[in-house]
């Protein structure tokens, strides 16, 4: 046997928490990554901005007061100034200024914007010459001060976020145990229920989302409660219905006991018999009443050619036709397949075709008849028996409950389990008075395959 599959548990509040957190955490990187990215270019135009104003204004300047001596300018006083250097040369390639940290040789070869990296670190230039190309001038600036700038500014954007996230996760932790309450409190409330208390469970309050879930199981609840009375019921009267049969069997062991002679042994011992076959009767209908009940659906539904089912039961019950000479007659339209239960389907057709030959009267007729039409199968049993009257034909459907037609024996179990299996095979069950001058017609019609 193949080992039932093991729940794999897991809890919805630390999922919730890791989803939110996730997605929070999420969005906050990227928002970061584009606002650095962002702010990198930024910066990086700013700078060339300054660059090339710098340049230019140290062009105008130059271009007024060149002298013949190369200028150094003084130790740089803020800690910027050290990354920042310039040179300006002349058109003949004579250095004619530079800043104290600036090299004697070329910043750069390249004209307009460029970038080197070395020894002395990574740097950007700018190099421009003025309108009559008499003077050069070139500026540049250690990328350290735009690298050190992003950090800055990168940092501030984490920061929050290193911060933020613990405080959003405790709050959605928090948020979750508020809002996940009323479902222990459900919890409590069905754990401590008697078994025997069946009512709908009915909180005071409770999430929208779980109404389905609730509503499914206080359905599951009334199934429940619904079969639990049913096996009560089913109970009481099994015992109801088999304390006569025994009482009598009782009375014709004694009377048999007792009897003077062999003839009045014999009748009494016909009679035993007989008590002992209508018991034997009643405990097999109430075996088959008692597995159809608990049945949700049809086990192992197949495909059941019915007029062939309908033959053999009628064959086997051929006994009690010629005992009692009944006029029978069965016809069936070809191919009429219903999707079913077959043992299911032969005690439906045993039941109707029984009760219809019981109470039928000797010299009496029996009609079974299976048609096809359209989408549908009807199965019909008539009779020429006594019938039923109208206003009794919905309670003999119910368990237990015989009309008072002679001497027939009967259990009042027959049509229940006709109507039991006609249910599970989604089929109509239609009781009508016969087309005989009295009697009863049975219909089912069964959805055709």
């Amino acid at each position: 046997m193949s080992q039932p599959a093991t729940t794999l548990w897991f809890s919805l509040r630390h999922r919730l928490l890791g989803l939110l957190l996730g997605g929070v955490a999420a969005a906050w990187l990227v928002t970061m990554v584009f606002s650095y990215i962002d702010a990198h270019h930024e910066v990086d135009e700013l700078f060339d901005a300054q660059l090339s104003q710098a340049a230019q204004t140290l062009l105008a300047l130059a271009s007024h007061d060149e002298g013949d001596d190369i200028e150094d300018l003084g130790d740089a006083s803020h800690k910027y100034q050290r990354r920042l250097r310039f040179q300006i040369w002349r058109a003949d390639g004579r250095l004619l200024m530079r800043s104290k940290n600036a090299p004697e040789t070329p910043l750069t070869d390249a004209i307009g914007f460029s970038e080197t990296q070395g020894d002395d670190g990574h740097w950007r230039h700018f190099s421009q010459w003025n309108e009559d190309r008499s003077l050069q001038v070139q500026v540049s600036e250690n990328h350290h001060i735009r690298d050190e700038l992003i950090g800055h500014i990168a940092w501030r954007l984490l920061l929050p976020a290193l911060f933020g996230l613990p405080l959003i996760g405790l709050w959605v932790w928090l948020a979750t145990r508020q809002g996940f309450a009323p479902l222990d409190g459900i919890a409590r409330q069905i754990a401590s229920r008697d078994p025997q208390q069946l009512q709908p469970v009915q909180p005071s309050t409770a999430p929208e989302e779980i109404r389905t879930l609730l509503e499914a199981l206080n359905g599951l609840f009334q199934r429940v409660e619904h079969t639990l009375e049913a096996e009560r019921r089913f109970t009481a009267d099994a015992a109801h219905e088999l304390r006569t049969p025994l009482a009598a069997l009782q009375a014709q062991l004694q009377v048999a006991q007792r009897a003077r002679d062999s003839d009045e042994r014999d009748r009494s011992m016909s009679q035993l018999q007989s008590g002992l076959t209508r018991a034997a009767h009643l405990v097999d209908q109430m075996l088959h009443l008692a597995r159809l009940d608990p049945e949700s659906g049809l086990p192992n539904p197949q495909a059941v050619d019915l007029p062939e089912l309908a033959e053999e039961v009628c064959a086997d019950l051929g006994p009690q036709i010629l005992e009692k000479n009944i006029d029978f007659d069965f016809t069936a339209s070809p191919a009429c397949q219903v999707t079913g239960q077959a043992e299911w389907l032969r005690v439906l057709i045993r039941n109707l075709v029984d009760n219809a030959v019981r109470y039928t009267p000797e010299a009496g007729q029996v009609r079974v008849n299976i048609t096809r039409s359209e989408a549908q199968i009807t199965l019909s049993v008539s009779d020429s028996g006594p019938g039923i009257p109208p206003e009794e034909r919905e309670s003999v459907l119910r368990r237990f409950h015989r009309l008072n037609q002679g001497s027939q024996p009967g259990s009042g179990l027959g049509l229940a389990i006709v109507a039991r299996i006609a249910e599970l095979h989604g089929a109509t069950l239609k009781l009508d008075a016969s087309n005989m001058p009295k009697g009863l017609l049975v219909t089912i019609q069964f959805p055709g395959r």
